[in-house]
C-alpha cells in the first residue's frame, strides 16, 4: 500500500438542510414526497473554516445518522463519478452529485485506511469510517436501489474527523502525515461490515481499530457478541435511517 500518498480536493460544497417536495422514484408513479435533506449543497472555490463538527455553512438534517466528531466531513472520489453515469445512464454528475463535501482525486478506498492523518490546508484531518449510504442518495437521483449499488460496490467515500482546525479551501492536497493502521483500509472496513456479515471474528478485530468510529465499533462489537448483522433496510430503502 502506497504511504507516500498525495490526493487533492478538487470540488468542496457546503450546505444547509432544506425541507423539499420531489417526485417519487423513476419507476413509479407515487405523489410527491416532502423530505428535509443536507444533500443539496454548492460548491466554493472561496476558503472555509473546517471546524470540529463540519464547515461553516454546511449542516445535516439527521444528526442522529450523520454529523458529528466523527462524521464531520464526507469525502468522496472523483473517479467514481464515470462507472456511476455509465452505470446509472444518462445523468450528467456534478461533482458533490454524492453529496460530499469533498471531491478528491488521486486516492479510492483500497488506497487509505481507518486512521490515516492527513494534512490539509490549514486543518488536519483523519480517516474515522467508511460511508453508508442512505436512502436519500436514492431519492435525490429518484434511482430506487442507488443506495445498495453504491454499498454493494464498495464505492462509499468514507469520513473525516477533524483533529486540528482551520481553513481548506478547493485545491488543496491532502498529505498522508500517519498511518497508524495499514491492515484496515476503507475498502477491507466495508467488507468486513457489509460483506463478511456471518464472520464474528473479524467484526471483533476491527471493533478493535481504535481509530475507528464509535458508531462503527459500537455495530460490529454488538455482532462479535450476537452473531447478528446490522438490519440495513431503513437506512437503504427509507424513508428513516
Amino acid at each position: 500500500m502506497n504511504t507516500t500518498i498525495t490526493a487533492t480536493v478538487i470540488s468542496l460544497q457546503v450546505g444547509l438542510p432544506q425541507c423539499i417536495i420531489s417526485p417519487g422514484f423513476s419507476d413509479q408513479s407515487a405523489s410527491p414526497q416532502e423530505w428535509t435533506t443536507g444533500f443539496f449543497k454548492k460548491s466554493t472555490t472561496g476558503s472555509i473554516w473546517l471546524g470540529a463538527l463540519n464547515l461553516a455553512g454546511d449542516g445535516q438534517a439527521d444528526l442522529v445518522n450523520h454529523g458529528g466528531l466523527d462524521k464531520a466531513v464526507n469525502v468522496y472520489p472523483h473517479e467514481h463519478y464515470s462507472y456511476w453515469e455509465q452505470t446509472i445512464g444518462s445523468i450528467n454528475l456534478p461533482m458533490g452529485g454524492f453529496g460530499e463535501n469533498f471531491t478528491t482525486q488521486g486516492v479510492l478506498e483500497q488506497h487509505v485506511c481507518i486512521g490515516d492523518i492527513f494534512q490539509l490546508g490549514e486543518a488536519i484531518v483523519q480517516i474515522s469510517q467508511p460511508r453508508q449510504p442512505c436512502w436519500k442518495l436514492a431519492r435525490y437521483w429518484r434511482i430506487r436501489d442507488l443506495a445498495v449499488r453504491v454499498q454493494e460496490t464498495g464505492r462509499t467515500g468514507w469520513y473525516f474527523r477533524v483533529l486540528k482546525e482551520g481553513h481548506v479551501q478547493a485545491g488543496n492536497n491532502l498529505v498522508l502525515r500517519e498511518r497508524p493502521h495499514p491492515r484496515w483500509s476503507v475498502s477491507t472496513a466495508n467488507q468486513v461490515m457489509h460483506h463478511l456479515v456471518t464472520d464474528r471474528e473479524a467484526a471483533r478485530d476491527l471493533a478493535d481499530c481504535e481509530a475507528l468510529s464509535s458508531r462503527w465499533r459500537e455495530k460490529l462489537k454488538q455482532r462479535a457478541l450476537t452473531g447478528a448483522p446490522e438490519n440495513t433496510s431503513l437506512r437503504l430503502n427509507g424513508a428513516g435511517e
